[in-house]
């Protein structure tokens, strides 16, 4: 029965784990809020399950440290956290059509379960610092992204759908040409779907393309532009990558 002394004590280990939750809930709100794939959930089981961890890592091995013939790490069960949560940022991170996406949503799984960490390494504040600078980062960088973006003259990719062969890419690349824009790349992806238009019958080619523009102005006008082009199905932007 000497072993079962401690549990009592367990009461309040209950207070980081449920700063933990508070802090990583924030964190997965924010991300929830943005639409990403991993959001309120994913985040706070993340925070929770690290705080956890690192209680465990902390106090779990109380009974085994009072014999004298035993040693351990207590750091150990807790570093296996980063390797963890490097498995789970890894499958968040995809490559379509040669852009990375989700690297900003693994690095904020990470940061949330350093959230969870400090929490459960009794270190409340440094816990609190880093969920605001969480909001910092994903929040306030934007518009300093875009900024940088816009005055550097990189190039920003530009996805349009058209309908192929009615000469919608060379109407296209002719406005971009006269906004001021420069086509530093260009790849383009047909397929057949059917055509919908009322009266007709059979298939139309559906034409993908990913233009690769550089200039200083923004891409929100260009985008509207010519999305009111005949043929031009769809135009999307890419913004910052998450």
């Amino acid at each position: 029965m000497e072993q079962f002394s401690s549990y009592p004590q367990e009461w309040r280990l209950l207070a980081p784990l449920g700063l933990a939750l508070v802090l990583c809930t924030l964190i997965g709100l924010e991300r929830e809020l943005a639409a990403k794939s991993a959001g309120l959930r994913t985040h706070t089981l993340v925070g929770v399950g690290a705080a956890a961890f690192m209680l465990i890592s902390k106090y779990g091995f109380d009974d085994l440290l009072s014999s004298p013939d035993i040693t351990l790490d207590p750091s150990r069960l807790a570093a296996q956290i980063v390797s963890g949560i490097g498995f789970i940022g890894g499958g968040l991170i995809f490559v379509r059509r040669d852009a990375v996406r989700g690297l900003t949503t693994a690095a904020t799984i990470w940061a949330a379960a350093a959230v969870g960490t400090a929490c459960g390494a009794g270190l409340p504040l440094l816990a609190v610092a880093g969920t605001v600078v969480h909001y910092l980062v994903t929040r306030g960088y934007r518009p300093l992204a875009r900024l940088v973006t816009r005055t550097s003259g990189a190039p920003r990719d530009l996805h349009l759908s058209y309908a192929d062969g009615r000469g919608v890419l060379r109407a296209v690349l002719a406005v971009c040409t006269e906004r001021g824009f420069s086509v530093a790349g260009m790849h383009v992806d047909r397929e057949d779907a059917a055509d919908r238009a009322e009266g007709e019958v059979g298939t139309q080619r559906v034409a993908s393309v990913t233009l690769s523009l550089a200039g200083r102005g923004p891409l929100a006008p260009l985008s509207g532009e010519l999305s009111e082009l005949p043929g031009v199905l769809a135009v999307g932007v890419t913004t910052e990558e998450e």
